[in-house]
């Protein structure tokens, strides 16, 4: 029988031992019952001067090694991270009410898995990701519009290869809590630790 929405919130997930599995248990159920965008999670990095910033991205992978999102590395995302290959994501499910938050060191995917993730792209956002200097100042709409047309025109037959400035980064977590809404504010939180990228876990439980 399927559970309800009210039994996955309420659901018991303290004695989970290992994280990305328990990832993978709440990431089916977040695309079970978010209506856009599951994958969606808020990613902070710092800038030279240590200025955090943050921005929605998409996850796009994942696996033991870590979670990946792609990116145009002349961005600012793409600039900060160059220089402090450090980042922390946030997964906000609303619907289920839980949160996973995850910190690491962050390394750029190999070219053949940036070319291959490129390859299932939709072919109008291939041709964005040429046409956009993202994160850059825009005259004006119209100049976008023109970009997406030459890009469009110069690969009107065969297949749009990868930018070289578009590419994947992993973040290769030391860090993954979750968290869980409990009546009166008494939430569920356990943090999964390790010391160095592959360590073993160790597991906490945090007050609330």
């Amino acid at each position: 029988m399927m559970e309800t929405r009210e039994e996955l919130i309420s659901g018991d997930f303290t004695g989970a031992t290992e994280p990305f599995l328990l990832f993978e248990e709440w990431f089916a159920e977040a695309k079970g019952a978010e209506p856009n965008d599951p994958n969606a999670m808020a990613l902070a990095t710092v800038d030279a001067d240590g200025l955090p910033d943050v921005r929605m991205v998409l996850l796009n992978a994942r696996d033991e090694r870590g979670f990946v999102f792609f990116t145009n590395s002349e961005s600012a995302k793409g600039v900060e991270l160059g220089g402090q290959p450090k980042a922390a994501v946030v997964f906000h499910w609303k619907s289920l009410r839980r949160q996973i938050r995850v910190r690491g060191p962050v390394e750029q995917v190999s070219a053949e898995e940036a070319d291959a993730y490129f390859a299932t792209r939709p072919r109008l956002s291939q041709i964005g990701s040429w046409a956009s200097q993202q994160s850059r100042p825009l005259e004006g709409r119209f100049a976008l519009e023109t970009a997406v047309a030459k890009v469009t025109a110069h690969y009107a037959l065969g297949t749009v290869p990868r930018p070289p400035h578009w590419n994947g980064y992993r973040i290769r977590p030391v860090q993954i809590e979750f968290w869980a809404d409990r009546p009166f504010r008494l939430h569920d939180r356990i943090m999964f630790r390790r010391d160095t990228v592959g360590g073993a876990w160790s597991k906490t439980r945090l007050y609330p």
